[in-house]
């Protein structure tokens, strides 16, 4: 039970903010000054070249014996050169993925004195708000979420499970196995890619799964705000849902921000910090933020999945070539410590945990 309470509690938290849903619904003139992030407007977007974002078939992946090298490769590319891929013919079910997302929409337009009930508390991660504010100066983001640790099932903490809608717990038990599922597959084929199948294996076997619910108000000023702050994931693999037709995904690549068209059915899968570490580097985790829409609200499901809490991360030995080693090998109480204690930033987690600075 000891390690059970590693990822509960006692690593830090985030500070309560106002929720920007009912700040949103104020008609509001002038944006606090909290909110406002002149950086948004002076990047530069490329529209051109958001069609270029490589799309994986798990069907080939499993199946089909005369596609599969070719899928294999297809993988590798994405994870090596884009940290990003689009994963259709995954095997979740329409209906289930309908749910879903009726269920996460009916619990944002749920009263927020009923969400408040789900309020992330003092030391802990998950629950309803805001994640990774750590000071009161701190920037912050145009949007709200609920997180929930969702796998294994024993770290569940059911007082931040909504009751309302009813069938919410039944539906996020569902898709969380049903994504556990998808990203075992996924891993053996990056692991088989890598060369490491059995270290990979046992590092995610009865690994962790967190589920963040995005909402992102529309905001008249939509270029002086930022839905989410660009970052790179912490985790192993993360897969996002987009709940309904308004896009705000985009991810850095050569310094431009290509906004990411979802494929019908298709989950976005993106490469995560710890799959770089492991990786030694061959991998590379890809920064991303969301962006908000003038007029319309946006919403999205991320599921993150990470290494089970007994794990090391750092590098694994077979891949540390001539025995470089580019990054840390610390424990996942430390790794997890070092998480919840940061305000997102980039890829600026990652910077902790490098030793060969010319990976940078």
């Amino acid at each position: 039970m000891e390690n059970k309470a590693l990822i509960k509690k006692d690593l830090g938290g985030s500070l309560p903010v106002e929720n920007v849903q009912a700040l949103a619904s104020n008609n509001l003139k002038d944006i606090p000054p909290r909110y406002l992030r002149p950086e948004a407007e002076l990047e530069q977007v490329s529209i051109e070249e958001s069609l270029q974002i490589p799309v994986v078939d798990m069907d080939k992946l499993v199946g089909d014996p005369l596609f599969h090298d070719d899928e294999m490769a297809k993988l590798h590319l994405a994870c090596k050169e884009w940290g990003f891929f689009q994963l259709i013919n995954h095997g979740v079910s329409e209906e289930l993925i309908k749910k879903m997302k009726t269920d996460t929409e009916e619990f944002f337009g749920l009263p927020l004195e009923v969400k408040k009930a789900y309020a992330t508390q003092p030391n802990h991660i998950e629950g309803y708000g805001q994640a990774f504010v750590v000071s009161e100066e701190q920037k912050l983001d145009w949007g709200d979420m609920l997180f929930l640790l969702t796998q294994p099932v024993r770290q569940r903490t059911l007082m931040f499970w909504p009751t309302l809608p009813t069938s919410f717990s039944e539906t996020l038990n569902r898709y969380s196995q049903e994504l556990q599922q998808v990203t075992i597959y996924l891993l053996k084929f990056i692991s088989s890619n890598l060369g490491v199948n059995l270290e990979m294996e046992r590092m995610f076997d009865d690994g962790v799964q967190g589920a963040r619910m995005n909402y992102y108000p529309p905001c008249p000023q939509a270029n002086k705000v930022i839905g989410l702050t660009p970052h790179s994931d912490a985790v192993g693999l993360t897969l996002l849902l987009q709940v309904n037709e308004v896009q705000g995904l985009q991810i850095r690549i050569k310094g431009k921000w290509i906004p990411i068209k979802p494929v019908v059915g298709a989950f976005i899968v993106n490469v995560g910090d710890i799959i770089e570490i492991v990786s030694n580097g061959i991998y590379k985790s890809i920064e991303h933020r969301a962006v908000v829409n003038p007029e319309k609200e946006r919403l999205s499901i991320a599921a993150f999945h990470s290494p089970n809490i007994g794990s090391m991360i750092g590098p694994l030995p077979d891949l540390i070539k001539e025995n470089v080693s580019n990054y840390k090998t610390i424990s996942y109480e430390e790794y997890i410590k070092l998480i919840v204690t940061s305000k997102l930033d980039g890829k600026s987690l990652l910077d902790q945990m490098r030793l060969n600075q010319e990976l940078h």
